[in-house]
């Protein structure tokens, strides 16, 4: 075996073992120990990555001498090695991004454990994309939770506090689901190992034995694993923990750690069950349905949110929706576009996040439509960001999100009962979509005034009670030449501190994932490629 195959163990090893050392660093040394791991460990999965498309072939890494029942596989083919690579990046961008609130919103003597709770959940997140044991996985998922769970409330608020009980209450729902369909699936079969899992699925279903049993168990195993993802209507989780935590980890937890689980799921559909039996026995059409009412119930409620974090972790759930719904299709083209999306909506929901915090940074640290108007002046790298972001959640051409939606119609055509509620789903969703995403740039690129009046009542040049009894008594020529003589003192006020306030990193940040997002969008085709071979070798 060639020793790059040992580079998944590796990445998994470093990180796992890098937060006990940030646990005693400093939060600058914790900074730059999790900045440099992240970076290596991209760089060992790009060689993975770079290994495994020359040989065309998966490898299977044993941990210690002992074949199966008793040791543990790593299983590594396309699929996952670019998944590894993937999640690094957009982490790393994801970290660099919200350094300068990280060093506002959490106390000096606990910026190095927010580091800890990283290293652990990028951990958890290599394993769940490389392990071959069923049990392993797991162990991972609930590592992935309590990480999970210290990003939301590390920053130690009154809201941020209940939306970490409210995630970890959620989420350890989910976990006992998936434990019992794992120790049912174990009581079956024998065995934990996926391959030798399948062999024996395939042979009870074959012979027509505990045709009941495997069923549940399979249910099981769905169930809580999607409501660990948010899938609808299990997300009452998502939009406080989104909403509240700080902005690495609101863009962490939207764009990686849900993607985590469904890359799970789609591993024991594949490599444990099998999509034949999925479609033989309606689970597939049961995730189907969940997926649709996921697409359009998310964002009927992203439309009524006032607070953009909010709206756009609403907009998570419709998101998740469509990547179960193409799972549901249970056909190759379907399971493409779910994979396609799944890196689509982790690129772009980062964004979103990013461009948001800019927003509000600009006007005050308001969060409310009302807040940002006028908002995309103030910081005009953010509004394009912000509506790059959009016209792909939309789906407009030349974008990754038209991309998805694309390859979800084109999967549809052709099946029997299928086709005619995705093309309707699809449309509807693209409509909802577009109602609330398209308000927000409206808002933030509002005419001048409307910026003006925020930024005076806001930063209490004059009190709003005292404009409006102004308005009542004097002419309105009077009141138009004052509050252009404010607006010129507010101008310069705002471009002061905006001056003083610039976030070089975060800057680089919205960059590079609008150059992601386009990149994704004008040239799909290579990827399309990529998913397609690695889905080959998934089995």
């Amino acid at each position: 075996m060639d020793f790059v195959c040992n580079f998944p163990f590796i990445s998994i090893i470093l990180s796992l073992f890098s937060g006990p050392l940030c646990s005693v660093l400093s939060g600058k040394w914790a900074k730059r120990i999790n900045t440099v791991v992240i970076i290596m460990i991209g760089i060992l999965s790009v060689f993975v990555l770079a290994y495994v498309g020359r040989t065309g072939e998966a490898f299977v890494y044993r941990m210690g001498h002992f074949p199966a029942p008793w040791g543990n596989e790593i299983r590594v083919g396309i699929l996952e090695a670019f998944m590894a690579c993937f999640f690094c990046v957009v982490m790393l961008l994801c970290m660099a991004a919200g350094g300068r609130e990280r060093e506002v919103q959490i106390h000096e003597n606990k910026q190095n454990l927010y580091y800890v709770m990283v290293n652990l959940l990028l951990c958890s997140l290599l394993a769940l994309i490389y392990t071959n044991d069923l049990f392993t996985a797991y162990v991972f998922v609930e590592i992935n939770t309590i990480s999970a769970c210290g990003l939301i409330m590390i920053r130690q608020n009154g809201r941020t506090i209940e939306a970490a009980t409210r995630y970890m209450i959620m989420s350890l729902l989910g976990s006992g689901l998936l434990l019992l369909g794992i120790c049912f699936l174990y009581d079956l079969t024998g065995h934990l190992l996926m391959s030798n899992l399948k062999e024996q699925v395939h042979i009870l279903v074959e012979t027509g034995q505990y045709h009941i049993p495997l069923m549940v168990s399979v249910g099981l195993m769905s169930v809580g694993l999607a409501m660990k993802s948010a899938l609808y209507p299990f997300h009452a989780w998502l939009p406080d923990a989104y909403g509240y935590s700080t902005l690495s980890s609101a863009a962490i937890l939207s764009s990686l750690v849900s993607k985590g689980y469904i890359f799970l799921l789609i591993k024991i559909f594949y490599r444990v069950v099998g999509f034949e039996i999925l479609t033989e026995n309606k689970v597939a059409n049961v995730l189907f349905v969940f997926g649709i009412v996921g697409m359009i119930m998310g964002s009927l409620n992203a439309i009524q949110e006032e607070h953009i974090t909010r709206m756009i972790a609403y907009s998570s759930v419709a998101q998740i929706g469509y990547i179960y719904m193409g799972i549901g299709l249970a056909t190759q083209e379907g399971m493409v576009a779910s994979i396609y999306h799944v890196v689509s909506h982790a690129a772009t929901k980062s964004l979103l996040f990013v461009a948001a915090s800019g927003l509000a940074a600009a006007s005050g640290g308001g969060t409310r439509y009302r807040d940002l108007v006028g908002s995309g002046y103030r910081n005009k790298l953010a509004g394009i960001a912000f509506t790059v972001g959009s016209l792909s959640m939309v789906g407009m051409p030349m974008f990754s999100g038209f991309i998805s939606k694309l390859f979800f119609a084109q999967a549809a055509i052709g099946h029997t009962h299928k086709m005619l509620p995705t093309f309707i789903a699809l449309a509807i969703s693209t409509v909802l979509n577009a109602a609330y995403f398209m308000k927000m740039v409206i808002c933030i690129y509002s005419p001048r005034y409307g910026r003006d009046e925020y930024a005076i009542q806001n930063l209490n040049l004059v009190p709003s009670k005292d404009i409006e009894e102004k308005r009542d008594i004097v002419s309105d020529k009077d009141v138009v030449l004052k509050e252009d003589s404010i607006s010129k003192k507010v101008d310069m006020q705002q471009k002061n501190d905006m001056d003083k306030k610039v976030d070089t990193a975060k800057n680089v940040a919205l960059l590079c994932f609008i150059i992601l997002n386009f990149v994704l969008g004008l040239n799909s085709e290579p990827m399309i490629r990529l998913i397609q071979k690695g889905l080959s070798m998934f089995g």
